[in-house]
């Protein structure tokens, strides 16, 4: 009885086991053993940020470590040094030693926004690397092939389009899996584009006499632009460390159409009440206004305190519920340009074509008139809101 509950817990938004009978047959080991499992989680290091989508896997983890469990989160700074392939047909960029410490130091403060740190065992796997001599590291690279490595779909489709794949990026998923080798992991979670690599991971365990661990693969969530998957490199992403006015603005610009994946998976309500509010927004029977709202108002609270969120959501409301204009909106100072131009010249992470989708969604206004030339010209001062985060007033200077 006391696996079964804990399995219900462990399987709990799941997208697939590997092997299916894997985590039954751990946790029954561990009972019969009296010794927790050793659960590892791997991140690179590739930005400054932990997102959202990072927080599907931190939850799960933390079920884990609610059942008793060991924690292992491994901070891949050696890893982020070659760069996971993005599956992309190209080559993420290589991070430097010191961008991938300063990067490092960041990821260990901001998982205890959801792990017990009593609790948590963070490791960096230069810790072993560094350690490893050319010999050791060929002995790795000979427990797998070029033939299985072409098996990883997008290594697959580059080989076939003859784009370039470097020997690095085939070492990738070596280096990864052997981390699993080293700590001598029985569980490790990963999400669906990690498949490949936790398989790696299990072979490699295999192959240097350990019982293979057990792979928990995770959905991924789209990220703000609800096509594709949420990732720093593409800038679509919701940081667990942004700013509670960020935070729920950009909550609140949530495709509805992936909001009840969103709440299904991020959520911290009780499962029949998120189950309740999923299923009204797939029925159509709610406005989604409504359980966004509420939404932002609970991950803002969970996220950065309870005292910020509330002010965030008045600021929200201020913004664009009551459509008021806020006394301390930022302002910054321009010559006469396109309203394009301004914009970018504030939003410093958004795009121009970002910015011109905007305009053709008629989400972009000048005072309180509606943009919809793209090369409007603003010659005289006023306020600039662009979508439903990004408000300010320009101060035009001949």
């Amino acid at each position: 009885m006391m696996i079964k509950g804990a399995l219900e817990i462990l399987k709990r938004n799941v997208y697939k086991i590997i092997p299916e009978t894997g985590l039954s047959e751990k946790l029954e080991t561990s009972v019969s053993r009296k010794k927790p499992l050793i659960v590892k989680l791997g991140a690179d290091p590739s930005a400054p940020d932990i997102h959202f989508g990072h927080l599907v896997v931190l939850k799960k983890l933390r079920d884990f470590q609610r059942q008793g469990h060991k924690i292992v989160f491994i901070i891949g700074d050696f890893t982020a040094m070659i760069g996971d392939p993005t599956g992309k047909n190209e080559t993420r960029p290589r991070l430097s030693r010191d961008q991938a410490a300063a990067n490092a130091d960041t990821y260990a403060k901001q998982i205890f926004k959801v792990l017990d740190r009593d609790r948590t065992d963070i490791r960096f796997n230069s810790e072993w690397f560094e350690k490893i001599n050319v010999y050791q590291f060929l002995d790795i690279t000979s427990k797998y092939t070029v033939a299985r490595m072409l098996e990883r779909n997008d290594f697959a489709e580059r080989f076939k389009k003859e784009s370039p794949i470097s020997i690095l990026e085939f070492l990738y998923p070596l280096v990864q899996g052997y981390d699993s080798v080293a700590i001598k992991a029985d569980i490790e979670l990963g999400g669906t584009d990690q498949e490949f690599n936790l398989i790696v991971g299990r072979i490699l365990q295999e192959r240097y006499g350990l019982e293979p661990q057990t792979a928990l693969i995770m959905p991924i969530i789209e990220g703000l632009d609800g096509k594709q998957k949420m990732s720093k490199s593409l800038g679509n992403y919701i940081g667990i460390n942004d700013g509670p006015k960020d935070m729920f603005g950009k909550i609140m610009s949530v495709p509805d159409e992936i909001l009840p994946k969103y709440i299904g998976l991020l959520s911290e309500k009780e499962e029949r009440m998120k189950s309740e509010i999923v299923d009204a927004l797939q029925k159509g029977t709610v406005n989604p206004r409504d359980p966004k709202m509420e939404f932002a108002r609970e991950m803002t609270e969970w996220l950065c305190g309870k005292e910020d969120a509330a002010t965030a959501e008045n600021d929200f409301i201020t913004r664009f519920v009551k459509k008021g204009i806020p006394e301390d909106i930022p302002e910054i100072s321009a010559a006469p340009d396109t309203i394009t131009n301004i914009i970018a010249a504030f939003a410093k992470d958004m795009s121009k074509g970002e910015i011109k989708r905007l305009i053709i969604q008629n989400a972009v206004f000048f005072e309180s008139e509606k943009v919809t030339d793209q090369g409007m010209k603003i010659s005289a001062s006023g306020i600039i809101r662009a979508g439903k985060r990004i408000i300010f007033r320009v101060r035009i200077e001949e």
